[in-house]
Protein backbone atom coordinates (compact mmCIF):
# COMPACT_ATOMS: atom_id res chain seq x y z
CA UNK A 1 0.00 0.00 0.00
CA UNK A 2 1.18 3.34 -0.70
CA UNK A 3 2.27 5.98 1.83
CA UNK A 4 1.66 9.74 2.07
CA UNK A 5 4.68 10.47 0.38
CA UNK A 6 3.63 8.34 -2.53
CA UNK A 7 0.15 9.96 -2.89
CA UNK A 8 1.29 13.62 -2.20
CA UNK A 9 2.20 13.90 -6.15
CA UNK A 10 -0.44 11.57 -7.73
CA UNK A 11 -3.51 12.60 -5.68
CA UNK A 12 -5.35 15.51 -7.73
CA UNK A 13 -5.90 18.46 -6.29
CA UNK A 14 -9.39 18.64 -4.79
CA UNK A 15 -11.81 21.46 -6.31
CA UNK A 16 -14.32 21.51 -3.65
CA UNK A 17 -14.68 21.92 -0.02
CA UNK A 18 -16.00 18.09 0.30
CA UNK A 19 -13.16 16.78 1.59
CA UNK A 20 -14.07 18.44 4.16
CA UNK A 21 -17.39 16.28 4.95
CA UNK A 22 -15.43 13.06 6.77
CA UNK A 23 -14.48 15.74 9.45
CA UNK A 24 -18.46 15.90 10.69
CA UNK A 25 -17.79 12.63 12.94
CA UNK A 26 -15.41 14.46 15.15
CA UNK A 27 -18.55 16.86 15.81
CA UNK A 28 -20.94 14.30 16.42
CA UNK A 29 -20.18 13.90 19.78
CA UNK A 30 -20.84 17.26 20.42
CA UNK A 31 -23.93 18.49 19.15
CA UNK A 32 -25.17 20.13 22.01
CA UNK A 33 -22.81 21.89 21.86
CA UNK A 34 -23.05 22.73 18.52
CA UNK A 35 -26.90 23.08 18.87
CA UNK A 36 -25.74 25.79 20.94
CA UNK A 37 -23.40 27.34 19.10
CA UNK A 38 -25.63 27.68 16.12
CA UNK A 39 -28.42 29.26 18.46
CA UNK A 40 -25.76 32.05 19.63
CA UNK A 41 -24.92 32.72 15.70
CA UNK A 42 -28.53 33.17 15.16
CA UNK A 43 -29.03 35.51 17.73
CA UNK A 44 -26.37 37.20 16.43
CA UNK A 45 -26.88 37.35 12.95
CA UNK A 46 -30.87 38.05 13.78
CA UNK A 47 -29.52 41.57 16.20
CA UNK A 48 -27.60 42.34 13.31
CA UNK A 49 -30.62 42.09 10.56
CA UNK A 50 -32.42 44.19 13.32
CA UNK A 51 -30.73 47.40 12.86
CA UNK A 52 -31.80 47.66 9.60
CA UNK A 53 -35.88 48.09 10.91
CA UNK A 54 -34.44 49.88 13.35
CA UNK A 55 -32.20 52.89 10.77
CA UNK A 56 -35.77 52.53 8.86
CA UNK A 57 -37.69 53.60 12.30
CA UNK A 58 -35.03 56.20 13.27
CA UNK A 59 -35.11 57.73 9.88
CA UNK A 60 -38.51 58.53 8.71
CA UNK A 61 -40.24 58.34 12.32
CA UNK A 62 -37.65 60.11 14.85
CA UNK A 63 -35.79 62.47 12.55
CA UNK A 64 -38.11 63.36 9.08
CA UNK A 65 -41.21 63.14 11.11
CA UNK A 66 -39.58 65.15 13.99
CA UNK A 67 -41.00 62.76 16.83
CA UNK A 68 -39.25 62.73 19.98
CA UNK A 69 -40.71 59.48 21.40
CA UNK A 70 -40.31 57.85 17.94
CA UNK A 71 -36.59 58.61 18.48
CA UNK A 72 -36.30 57.34 21.59
CA UNK A 73 -38.14 53.65 20.55
CA UNK A 74 -35.82 53.36 17.92
CA UNK A 75 -32.68 54.48 19.83
CA UNK A 76 -34.07 51.71 22.77
CA UNK A 77 -34.47 49.12 19.93
CA UNK A 78 -30.76 50.12 19.05
CA UNK A 79 -29.29 49.05 22.24
CA UNK A 80 -31.74 45.76 22.57
CA UNK A 81 -30.13 44.83 19.32
CA UNK A 82 -26.51 45.75 20.41
CA UNK A 83 -26.61 43.92 23.68
CA UNK A 84 -28.38 40.48 21.92
CA UNK A 85 -25.70 40.69 19.40
CA UNK A 86 -22.87 41.38 22.01
CA UNK A 87 -24.21 38.19 24.19
CA UNK A 88 -24.83 36.12 21.23
CA UNK A 89 -21.09 36.83 19.48
CA UNK A 90 -19.48 35.91 23.19
CA UNK A 91 -21.35 33.02 23.50
CA UNK A 92 -20.85 32.22 20.11
CA UNK A 93 -16.94 32.40 20.22
CA UNK A 94 -16.65 30.37 23.32
CA UNK A 95 -18.71 27.52 21.92
CA UNK A 96 -17.30 27.14 18.44
CA UNK A 97 -13.57 27.79 19.96
CA UNK A 98 -14.10 25.29 22.24
CA UNK A 99 -15.29 22.75 19.77
CA UNK A 100 -12.23 23.17 17.65
CA UNK A 101 -10.17 22.63 20.22
CA UNK A 102 -11.91 19.49 21.39
CA UNK A 103 -12.13 18.61 17.17
CA UNK A 104 -8.60 18.65 16.78
CA UNK A 105 -7.38 17.03 20.03
CA UNK A 106 -9.95 14.16 18.64
CA UNK A 107 -8.10 14.48 14.93
CA UNK A 108 -4.47 14.35 16.46
CA UNK A 109 -5.56 11.34 18.55
CA UNK A 110 -6.93 8.92 15.74
CA UNK A 111 -4.67 9.75 13.57
CA UNK A 112 -1.84 8.89 15.55
CA UNK A 113 -3.57 6.12 16.72
CA UNK A 114 -3.60 5.02 13.46
CA UNK A 115 0.04 6.00 13.01
CA UNK A 116 1.21 4.24 15.43
CA UNK A 117 -0.26 0.43 14.31
CA UNK A 118 1.49 1.19 10.57
CA UNK A 119 4.41 -1.26 9.88
CA UNK A 120 7.94 -0.75 9.31
CA UNK A 121 7.28 -0.14 5.24
CA UNK A 122 4.89 3.09 6.07
CA UNK A 123 7.64 4.36 7.66
CA UNK A 124 10.30 3.54 5.06
CA UNK A 125 8.46 5.22 2.19
CA UNK A 126 7.11 7.86 4.50
CA UNK A 127 9.14 10.43 6.22
CA UNK A 128 8.71 11.22 9.77
CA UNK A 129 9.34 14.73 9.64
CA UNK A 130 5.95 15.03 7.32
CA UNK A 131 3.89 12.74 9.47
CA UNK A 132 5.21 15.67 12.57
CA UNK A 133 3.67 18.25 10.26
CA UNK A 134 0.34 16.61 9.58
CA UNK A 135 -0.46 15.74 13.24
CA UNK A 136 0.86 19.68 14.20
CA UNK A 137 0.56 22.27 11.72
CA UNK A 138 -2.29 20.46 9.72
CA UNK A 139 -4.34 20.19 12.76
CA UNK A 140 -3.54 23.47 13.67
CA UNK A 141 -5.26 24.90 10.42
CA UNK A 142 -8.69 22.89 11.08
CA UNK A 143 -8.62 23.92 14.54
CA UNK A 144 -8.31 27.75 13.21
CA UNK A 145 -11.32 26.40 10.65
CA UNK A 146 -13.82 24.69 12.86
CA UNK A 147 -12.90 26.72 15.88
CA UNK A 148 -13.75 30.46 14.36
CA UNK A 149 -13.86 29.66 10.37
CA UNK A 150 -16.44 27.61 9.72
CA UNK A 151 -18.87 29.84 12.33
CA UNK A 152 -17.70 33.66 10.95
CA UNK A 153 -18.55 31.36 7.18
CA UNK A 154 -21.85 30.60 8.32
CA UNK A 155 -22.70 33.67 10.22
CA UNK A 156 -21.76 36.19 6.60
CA UNK A 157 -24.11 33.48 5.00
CA UNK A 158 -27.17 34.21 7.28
CA UNK A 159 -26.74 37.73 6.79
CA UNK A 160 -26.57 37.45 3.47
CA UNK A 161 -29.58 35.19 3.13
CA UNK A 162 -31.16 37.42 5.64
CA UNK A 163 -30.54 40.53 4.55
CA UNK A 164 -31.92 39.76 0.90
CA UNK A 165 -35.01 38.59 2.13
CA UNK A 166 -35.04 42.33 4.20
CA UNK A 167 -33.88 44.14 0.74
CA UNK A 168 -36.87 42.24 -1.21
CA UNK A 169 -39.19 43.24 1.55
CA UNK A 170 -38.19 46.89 1.39
CA UNK A 171 -37.68 46.98 -1.97
CA UNK A 172 -38.22 44.62 -4.60
CA UNK A 173 -36.99 46.83 -7.61
CA UNK A 174 -33.79 47.95 -6.06
CA UNK A 175 -33.33 44.09 -4.82
CA UNK A 176 -33.65 42.74 -8.96
CA UNK A 177 -31.10 45.27 -9.72
CA UNK A 178 -28.79 43.95 -7.10
CA UNK A 179 -28.75 40.44 -7.59
CA UNK A 180 -28.55 41.32 -11.78
CA UNK A 181 -25.23 41.95 -10.89
CA UNK A 182 -23.83 39.63 -8.43
CA UNK A 183 -22.55 37.31 -11.18
CA UNK A 184 -20.34 40.43 -11.70
CA UNK A 185 -18.99 39.60 -8.56
CA UNK A 186 -19.43 35.61 -8.52
CA UNK A 187 -17.14 34.88 -11.33
CA UNK A 188 -13.95 36.54 -9.96
CA UNK A 189 -14.33 34.47 -6.72
CA UNK A 190 -14.90 30.98 -8.06
CA UNK A 191 -11.77 31.90 -10.92
CA UNK A 192 -9.18 33.39 -8.45
CA UNK A 193 -10.79 30.41 -5.49
CA UNK A 194 -9.37 27.51 -7.82
CA UNK A 195 -5.98 29.00 -7.82
CA UNK A 196 -6.12 29.54 -4.09
CA UNK A 197 -7.29 25.81 -3.44
CA UNK A 198 -3.89 24.76 -5.62
CA UNK A 199 -1.53 27.33 -4.07
CA UNK A 200 -2.89 26.12 -0.52
CA UNK A 201 -2.29 22.79 -0.89
CA UNK A 202 1.27 23.28 -2.43
CA UNK A 203 2.11 25.64 0.44
CA UNK A 204 1.06 23.03 2.84
CA UNK A 205 3.20 20.36 1.18
CA UNK A 206 6.56 22.84 1.48
CA UNK A 207 6.02 23.53 4.78
CA UNK A 208 5.65 20.03 5.70
CA UNK A 209 8.72 19.44 3.91
CA UNK A 210 10.26 21.72 5.59
CA UNK A 211 9.32 19.88 8.95
CA UNK A 212 10.95 16.48 6.94
CA UNK A 213 14.05 18.54 6.54
CA UNK A 214 14.26 19.35 10.34
CA UNK A 215 13.29 15.58 11.50
CA UNK A 216 16.25 14.15 9.51
CA UNK A 217 18.91 16.48 9.94
CA UNK A 218 18.30 16.66 13.78
CA UNK A 219 18.46 13.26 14.02
CA UNK A 220 21.36 12.88 12.31
CA UNK A 221 23.57 15.30 14.48
CA UNK A 222 26.43 13.99 15.55
CA UNK A 223 26.66 12.59 11.72
CA UNK A 224 26.38 15.90 10.22
CA UNK A 225 29.02 17.98 12.10
CA UNK A 226 31.65 15.02 12.39
CA UNK A 227 31.27 15.46 8.44
CA UNK A 228 31.70 19.43 8.91
CA UNK A 229 28.48 19.29 7.00
CA UNK A 230 26.63 22.22 9.12
CA UNK A 231 26.83 25.07 5.75
CA UNK A 232 25.16 22.20 3.52
CA UNK A 233 22.67 21.53 5.98
CA UNK A 234 21.73 25.26 6.54
CA UNK A 235 22.26 25.93 2.58
CA UNK A 236 19.39 22.96 2.63
CA UNK A 237 16.95 24.30 5.16
CA UNK A 238 17.45 27.65 3.88
CA UNK A 239 16.49 26.17 0.38
CA UNK A 240 13.33 24.42 1.79
CA UNK A 241 12.36 27.73 3.94
CA UNK A 242 12.63 29.51 0.90
CA UNK A 243 10.28 27.59 -1.71
CA UNK A 244 7.76 27.47 1.07
CA UNK A 245 7.89 30.93 1.85
CA UNK A 246 7.45 31.87 -2.32
CA UNK A 247 4.53 29.85 -2.68
CA UNK A 248 2.94 31.50 0.49
CA UNK A 249 3.58 34.43 -0.79
CA UNK A 250 1.63 33.55 -4.19
CA UNK A 251 -0.84 32.30 -2.07
CA UNK A 252 -1.27 35.29 0.18
CA UNK A 253 -1.09 37.31 -3.45
CA UNK A 254 -3.65 35.69 -4.98
CA UNK A 255 -5.79 36.13 -1.82
CA UNK A 256 -4.98 39.73 -1.43
CA UNK A 257 -6.80 40.15 -5.05
CA UNK A 258 -9.51 37.78 -4.71
CA UNK A 259 -10.69 39.87 -1.66
CA UNK A 260 -9.87 43.18 -3.42
CA UNK A 261 -11.65 42.48 -6.23
CA UNK A 262 -14.83 41.45 -4.42
CA UNK A 263 -15.10 44.23 -2.60
CA UNK A 264 -14.18 46.83 -5.08
CA UNK A 265 -16.59 44.75 -7.64
CA UNK A 266 -19.34 44.66 -4.58
CA UNK A 267 -19.11 48.37 -3.86
CA UNK A 268 -19.37 49.45 -7.73
CA UNK A 269 -22.47 46.72 -7.81
CA UNK A 270 -23.91 49.30 -4.22
CA UNK A 271 -23.21 52.52 -5.81
CA UNK A 272 -25.09 51.41 -8.87
CA UNK A 273 -28.08 50.71 -7.15
CA UNK A 274 -27.34 53.70 -4.68
CA UNK A 275 -27.99 56.02 -7.90
CA UNK A 276 -31.45 54.21 -8.64
CA UNK A 277 -32.50 54.45 -5.29
CA UNK A 278 -31.70 57.83 -5.13
CA UNK A 279 -33.95 58.85 -8.20
CA UNK A 280 -36.87 56.39 -6.29
CA UNK A 281 -36.58 58.53 -3.43
CA UNK A 282 -36.95 61.89 -5.11
CA UNK A 283 -40.18 60.27 -7.52
CA UNK A 284 -42.04 59.81 -3.72
CA UNK A 285 -41.64 55.70 -4.39
CA UNK A 286 -40.01 54.92 -1.63
CA UNK A 287 -39.29 56.82 1.20
CA UNK A 288 -35.71 58.14 2.59
CA UNK A 289 -36.16 55.64 5.87
CA UNK A 290 -36.13 52.58 3.49
CA UNK A 291 -33.46 53.20 1.30
CA UNK A 292 -31.42 54.01 3.80
CA UNK A 293 -32.59 50.14 5.75
CA UNK A 294 -32.15 49.24 2.27
CA UNK A 295 -28.64 50.82 1.82
CA UNK A 296 -27.38 49.42 5.21
CA UNK A 297 -28.66 45.35 4.15
CA UNK A 298 -26.69 46.21 0.73
CA UNK A 299 -23.47 46.91 2.50
CA UNK A 300 -24.19 44.41 5.37
CA UNK A 301 -24.71 42.00 2.04
CA UNK A 302 -21.19 43.16 0.37
CA UNK A 303 -19.32 43.20 3.75
CA UNK A 304 -20.24 39.57 3.97
CA UNK A 305 -19.33 38.92 0.48
CA UNK A 306 -16.03 40.17 1.11
CA UNK A 307 -16.06 38.43 4.01
CA UNK A 308 -16.63 35.27 2.45
CA UNK A 309 -13.94 35.45 0.02
CA UNK A 310 -11.03 35.78 2.78
CA UNK A 311 -13.32 33.05 4.29
CA UNK A 312 -12.93 31.07 1.26
CA UNK A 313 -9.25 31.14 1.74
CA UNK A 314 -8.99 29.34 5.00
CA UNK A 315 -11.64 26.64 4.02
CA UNK A 316 -9.39 25.98 0.96
CA UNK A 317 -6.69 25.42 3.32
CA UNK A 318 -8.94 23.41 5.64
CA UNK A 319 -9.52 21.12 2.59
CA UNK A 320 -5.71 20.80 1.94
CA UNK A 321 -5.03 19.58 5.45
CA UNK A 322 -7.88 17.50 5.73
CA UNK A 323 -6.94 15.85 2.22
CA UNK A 324 -3.50 14.89 4.38
CA UNK A 325 -4.89 14.38 7.15
CA UNK A 326 -7.36 12.15 6.00
CA UNK A 327 -4.14 10.35 4.26
CA UNK A 328 -3.49 9.14 7.84
CA UNK A 329 -6.36 8.36 9.48
CA UNK A 330 -7.55 5.94 6.07
CA UNK A 331 -4.17 4.51 5.38
CA UNK A 332 -4.33 1.00 6.64
CA UNK A 333 -0.66 -0.78 6.52
CA UNK A 334 0.32 -3.94 7.71
CA UNK A 335 -0.99 -7.57 8.24
CA UNK A 336 -4.31 -7.85 7.92
CA UNK A 337 -6.07 -8.84 11.87
CA UNK A 338 -7.46 -12.33 11.94
CA UNK A 339 -11.29 -12.40 11.84
CA UNK A 340 -11.51 -15.17 13.97
CA UNK A 341 -8.49 -14.68 16.22
CA UNK A 342 -7.25 -18.11 18.37
CA UNK A 343 -5.93 -18.23 21.33
CA UNK A 344 -2.15 -18.81 22.48
CA UNK A 345 -1.40 -21.76 24.45
CA UNK A 346 -1.50 -21.53 28.36
CA UNK A 347 1.08 -21.56 29.59
CA UNK A 348 3.08 -20.21 27.52
CA UNK A 349 6.25 -22.26 25.96
CA UNK A 350 7.85 -20.39 23.34
CA UNK A 351 8.58 -22.97 20.85
CA UNK A 352 8.66 -21.91 17.17
CA UNK A 353 8.65 -22.90 13.83
CA UNK A 354 9.14 -22.17 10.58
CA UNK A 355 7.63 -23.75 7.78
CA UNK A 356 8.84 -22.77 3.84
CA UNK A 357 8.72 -19.25 4.25
CA UNK A 358 9.32 -16.86 1.04
CA UNK A 359 9.39 -13.28 1.74
CA UNK A 360 10.07 -10.54 -0.27
CA UNK A 361 10.32 -6.57 1.22
CA UNK A 362 7.26 -4.61 -0.95
CA UNK A 363 9.52 -1.52 -1.15
CA UNK A 364 12.31 -3.97 -3.09
CA UNK A 365 10.72 -7.56 -3.91
CA UNK A 366 13.91 -8.85 -5.94
CA UNK A 367 16.04 -10.48 -4.86
CA UNK A 368 13.42 -12.29 -1.94
CA UNK A 369 15.17 -11.74 1.53
CA UNK A 370 14.23 -15.23 2.45
CA UNK A 371 13.80 -18.24 0.42
CA UNK A 372 12.23 -21.31 1.23
CA UNK A 373 13.31 -21.20 5.48
CA UNK A 374 12.13 -23.95 7.31
CA UNK A 375 13.54 -23.96 10.69
CA UNK A 376 12.38 -25.59 14.65
CA UNK A 377 13.59 -23.94 17.75
CA UNK A 378 12.25 -25.76 20.38
CA UNK A 379 10.40 -24.16 23.88
CA UNK A 380 13.55 -23.00 25.85
CA UNK A 381 16.33 -23.76 23.31
CA UNK A 382 18.74 -20.98 22.04
CA UNK A 383 19.61 -20.99 18.96
CA UNK A 384 21.89 -18.16 17.21
CA UNK A 385 21.60 -17.15 13.29
CA UNK A 386 24.38 -15.98 11.35
CA UNK A 387 25.80 -14.89 7.74
CA UNK A 388 26.78 -11.89 6.05
CA UNK A 389 24.63 -8.45 5.92
CA UNK A 390 21.82 -8.89 3.70
CA UNK A 391 21.12 -12.44 4.43
CA UNK A 392 17.98 -12.09 5.94
CA UNK A 393 18.59 -12.54 9.30
CA UNK A 394 16.53 -9.57 10.59
CA UNK A 395 13.92 -10.46 8.61
CA UNK A 396 13.37 -13.81 10.60
CA UNK A 397 12.61 -11.35 13.92
CA UNK A 398 10.58 -8.91 11.60
CA UNK A 399 7.77 -11.61 10.48
CA UNK A 400 7.97 -13.61 13.97
CA UNK A 401 6.64 -10.03 14.91
CA UNK A 402 4.77 -10.08 12.45
CA UNK A 403 5.82 -6.27 10.87
CA UNK A 404 5.33 -8.60 7.89
CA UNK A 405 3.45 -11.59 6.68
CA UNK A 406 5.34 -13.98 4.57
CA UNK A 407 4.56 -14.31 1.02
CA UNK A 408 4.96 -18.11 1.48
CA UNK A 409 4.49 -20.89 4.03
CA UNK A 410 3.70 -20.81 7.76
CA UNK A 411 5.15 -18.87 11.37
CA UNK A 412 4.07 -21.32 14.16
CA UNK A 413 4.37 -20.03 17.97
CA UNK A 414 3.40 -23.03 20.23
CA UNK A 415 1.65 -24.77 17.05
CA UNK A 416 -0.54 -21.94 16.49
CA UNK A 417 -0.29 -20.04 13.21
CA UNK A 418 1.16 -16.75 14.39
CA UNK A 419 -1.77 -15.00 11.23
CA UNK A 420 -4.51 -16.57 13.31
CA UNK A 421 -3.86 -15.03 16.94
CA UNK A 422 -4.03 -11.07 17.87
CA UNK A 423 -0.89 -9.60 17.12
CA UNK A 424 -0.61 -7.73 20.78
CA UNK A 425 -1.34 -11.38 22.08
CA UNK A 426 1.81 -12.81 20.28
CA UNK A 427 4.01 -9.69 20.51
CA UNK A 428 2.99 -9.62 24.54
CA UNK A 429 5.11 -13.57 24.59
CA UNK A 430 8.30 -11.68 23.12
CA UNK A 431 10.71 -9.17 23.74
CA UNK A 432 13.20 -7.82 21.33
CA UNK A 433 16.76 -6.14 22.68
CA UNK A 434 17.43 -4.55 19.39
CA UNK A 435 21.13 -3.45 18.32
CA UNK A 436 20.75 -0.08 18.59
CA UNK A 437 18.42 -0.11 21.93
CA UNK A 438 15.71 2.57 22.16
CA UNK A 439 15.11 4.63 25.11
CA UNK A 440 12.36 7.94 25.82
CA UNK A 441 12.85 10.79 27.04
CA UNK A 442 11.65 9.93 30.24
CA UNK A 443 13.37 8.69 33.99
CA UNK A 444 15.22 5.26 34.25
CA UNK A 445 12.16 3.73 35.96
CA UNK A 446 9.63 5.01 32.99
CA UNK A 447 12.43 3.64 30.27
CA UNK A 448 12.00 -0.31 32.23
CA UNK A 449 9.07 -0.33 33.14
CA UNK A 450 8.14 1.36 28.97
CA UNK A 451 6.68 -2.73 28.12
CA UNK A 452 5.19 -3.39 31.70
CA UNK A 453 3.80 -0.20 32.84
CA UNK A 454 2.02 -1.77 36.09
CA UNK A 455 4.96 -3.34 37.15
CA UNK A 456 5.52 -3.23 41.26
CA UNK A 457 8.76 -0.56 42.24
CA UNK A 458 10.72 -4.15 43.39
CA UNK A 459 9.97 -6.10 39.94
CA UNK A 460 11.54 -2.76 38.28
CA UNK A 461 14.41 -3.07 40.52
CA UNK A 462 14.82 -6.64 40.38
CA UNK A 463 14.60 -6.45 36.85
CA UNK A 464 17.68 -3.98 36.74
CA UNK A 465 19.95 -5.69 39.24
CA UNK A 466 19.77 -8.91 36.51
CA UNK A 467 20.38 -6.73 34.05
CA UNK A 468 23.37 -5.34 36.11
CA UNK A 469 22.14 -2.17 35.86
CA UNK A 470 21.72 -0.91 39.45
CA UNK A 471 25.29 -0.44 40.20
CA UNK A 472 25.34 2.89 37.62
CA UNK A 473 21.62 3.64 38.21
CA UNK A 474 22.39 4.05 41.78
CA UNK A 475 25.38 6.18 40.78
CA UNK A 476 23.07 8.85 38.81
CA UNK A 477 22.26 11.79 40.40
CA UNK A 478 18.58 10.99 40.81
CA UNK A 479 19.03 7.12 41.03
CA UNK A 480 16.03 5.63 39.50
CA UNK A 481 13.92 8.93 39.18
CA UNK A 482 17.00 10.56 36.83
CA UNK A 483 15.93 11.63 33.71
CA UNK A 484 17.62 9.90 30.37
CA UNK A 485 17.17 12.55 28.18
CA UNK A 486 15.78 12.16 24.45
CA UNK A 487 16.98 8.99 23.35
CA UNK A 488 19.04 8.58 26.28
CA UNK A 489 21.60 10.88 25.56
CA UNK A 490 23.00 11.09 29.15
CA UNK A 491 24.36 7.45 29.16
CA UNK A 492 27.08 5.71 27.43
CA UNK A 493 26.12 2.27 25.37
CA UNK A 494 26.94 -0.30 27.25
CA UNK A 495 24.41 2.05 30.26
CA UNK A 496 21.86 1.80 26.93
CA UNK A 497 21.75 -1.95 26.37
CA UNK A 498 21.60 -2.87 29.91
CA UNK A 499 18.45 -0.75 30.49
CA UNK A 500 16.91 -2.23 27.18
CA UNK A 501 17.63 -5.62 28.59
CA UNK A 502 16.59 -4.49 32.33
CA UNK A 503 13.41 -3.76 30.15
CA UNK A 504 12.90 -7.30 28.31
CA UNK A 505 13.07 -8.80 31.87
CA UNK A 506 10.61 -7.16 33.72
CA UNK A 507 7.92 -8.28 30.62
CA UNK A 508 9.18 -12.29 31.12
CA UNK A 509 8.80 -12.92 27.84
CA UNK A 510 8.53 -16.50 26.43
CA UNK A 511 10.47 -15.94 23.76
CA UNK A 512 14.02 -13.58 23.88
CA UNK A 513 15.03 -12.31 20.50
CA UNK A 514 19.00 -10.50 20.71
CA UNK A 515 19.31 -8.61 17.37
CA UNK A 516 23.40 -7.95 17.91
CA UNK A 517 23.05 -6.30 21.36
CA UNK A 518 26.85 -6.25 22.05
CA UNK A 519 27.58 -5.72 18.40
CA UNK A 520 28.50 -1.65 19.53
CA UNK A 521 30.27 -2.55 23.54
CA UNK A 522 33.52 -2.10 24.66
CA UNK A 523 35.00 -5.01 26.35
CA UNK A 524 33.85 -4.10 29.75
CA UNK A 525 30.01 -3.36 29.30
CA UNK A 526 29.87 -5.93 26.58
CA UNK A 527 31.24 -8.43 29.60
CA UNK A 528 28.56 -7.24 31.63
CA UNK A 529 25.94 -7.63 29.07
CA UNK A 530 27.00 -10.65 28.05
CA UNK A 531 26.42 -12.08 32.09
CA UNK A 532 22.79 -10.37 31.90
CA UNK A 533 21.74 -12.23 28.37
CA UNK A 534 23.20 -15.69 29.94
CA UNK A 535 20.94 -15.02 33.60
CA UNK A 536 17.77 -13.84 31.46
CA UNK A 537 17.82 -16.39 28.99
CA UNK A 538 17.87 -19.75 30.64
CA UNK A 539 14.63 -20.91 30.59
CA UNK A 540 13.36 -19.23 27.79
CA UNK A 541 13.13 -19.75 23.79
CA UNK A 542 16.08 -17.49 22.59
CA UNK A 543 16.91 -16.03 19.35
CA UNK A 544 20.46 -14.39 19.07
CA UNK A 545 21.53 -12.44 15.51
CA UNK A 546 25.08 -12.01 15.99
CA UNK A 547 28.09 -11.11 13.61
CA UNK A 548 30.86 -12.09 16.29
CA UNK A 549 30.45 -15.55 16.85
CA UNK A 550 32.63 -15.37 20.03
CA UNK A 551 29.32 -14.72 21.34
CA UNK A 552 27.65 -17.30 19.92
CA UNK A 553 29.51 -20.32 20.62
CA UNK A 554 27.67 -21.79 23.57
CA UNK A 555 24.28 -21.95 21.63
CA UNK A 556 22.74 -25.00 21.29
CA UNK A 557 22.56 -24.71 17.79
CA UNK A 558 23.95 -22.29 15.29
CA UNK A 559 21.85 -21.28 11.81
CA UNK A 560 24.04 -20.05 8.74
CA UNK A 561 22.27 -17.90 6.47
CA UNK A 562 23.21 -17.00 3.50
CA UNK A 563 21.55 -14.79 0.52
CA UNK A 564 17.97 -16.02 2.05
CA UNK A 565 18.49 -19.56 2.49
CA UNK A 566 19.60 -21.87 5.33
CA UNK A 567 23.21 -23.10 4.02
CA UNK A 568 24.33 -24.64 7.08
CA UNK A 569 23.11 -25.32 11.00
CA UNK A 570 24.61 -26.88 13.97
CA UNK A 571 26.60 -26.71 16.78
CA UNK A 572 29.51 -23.95 17.02
CA UNK A 573 32.13 -27.47 16.83
CA UNK A 574 30.39 -29.37 14.11
CA UNK A 575 30.01 -26.15 11.63
CA UNK A 576 34.01 -25.24 12.03
CA UNK A 577 34.65 -28.98 11.07
CA UNK A 578 32.40 -28.92 7.76
CA UNK A 579 33.96 -25.96 6.60
CA UNK A 580 31.87 -23.97 4.86
CA UNK A 581 30.93 -20.34 5.39
CA UNK A 582 31.20 -20.48 9.20
CA UNK A 583 34.10 -21.80 9.29
CA UNK A 584 35.56 -19.25 7.35
CA UNK A 585 34.18 -16.49 9.03
CA UNK A 586 35.35 -18.19 12.43
CA UNK A 587 39.13 -18.13 10.82
CA UNK A 588 38.80 -14.66 9.79
CA UNK A 589 37.55 -13.45 13.09
CA UNK A 590 39.42 -15.41 15.73
CA UNK A 591 42.55 -14.90 13.62
CA UNK A 592 42.08 -11.07 13.60
CA UNK A 593 41.42 -11.42 17.17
Amino acid sequence: MSGPDDRTSQRPVGRDLRVLVPLAGFLRPYLRTLLLAVLALLLGAGAILAFGFVLRLLVDAGISEQDPAALNRALVALLGAVAVMAAGAGLRIYLVTWLGERVVADLRRAVFANVVEMDPGFFERTRTGEVISRLTADTTVIQVVVGSTLAIAARNLLLIVGGLVLMFLTSPVLTVWLLVGLPVVALPVWSLGRKVRRLSRESQDRVAAVGGRVDETLYAIQTVQSHVQEAAERARYARAVEAAFGVAIRRAAMTGFLAASVIFLMFMLITGVLWVGGHSVLAGEITPGELAAFLFYAVLVAGSVAALSEVANELLRAAGAAERLLVLLQTRSGPPPPRHPTSLLEPARGAIRFESIWFAYPTRPEPPALQGIDLEVPAGASVAVVGPSGAGKSTLFQLLLRFYDPDAGAIRVDDVDIRDVETAALRGRIALVPQQPVLFAASVRENIAYGAPEASEANIRAAAEAAYAMDFIAALPEGMDTHLGERGVRLSGGQRARIALARAILREPAILLLDEATSALDAESERLVQAALQRISRGRTTLTIAHRLATVQAADRIVVLDRGKIVAQGSHAQLLEEGGMYARLAALQFTSA
